[in-house]
């Protein structure tokens, strides 16, 4: 997965190929994103040649720790050829105000 971090928001990328959109599951709970999904295992062909298989299959997980300025209500994923993208707008900064101190 890449993560990229601009003045706005947090990009997450992630190439999860083979895999449909129906079997991706994106959430954010108590200050974690979870990515979970599922790769179905390729059917086998009997064959007397050769195989070498490194495609894994199976489910999988991640998970990351959402910042405080992370808005988890207003995160967006989408889905196009293969690349999971996971948008996550940060809260508006709070610009400090500045106190007078007067002197009695």
């Amino acid at each position: 997965m890449d993560l990229q971090e601009e003045s706005d928001r947090f990009i997450l990328r992630a190439d999860v190929p083979g895999v449909s959109a129906k079997d991706i599951e994106v959430s954010a709970e108590d200050g974690t994103l979870t990515v979970r999904g599922e790769r179905p295992a390729r059917e086998r062909v009997s064959s007397d040649g050769f195989e070498h298989i490194e495609r894994a299959a199976g489910t999988f997980v991640r998970r990351f720790t959402l910042p405080d300025s992370a808005r988890a209500e207003a995160i967006k994923a989408r889905y196009v050829d293969g690349v999971l993208e996971i948008e996550i707008p940060k809260q508006p900064q709070v610009q400090t105000k500045r106190i007078a101190v007067t002197v009695n």
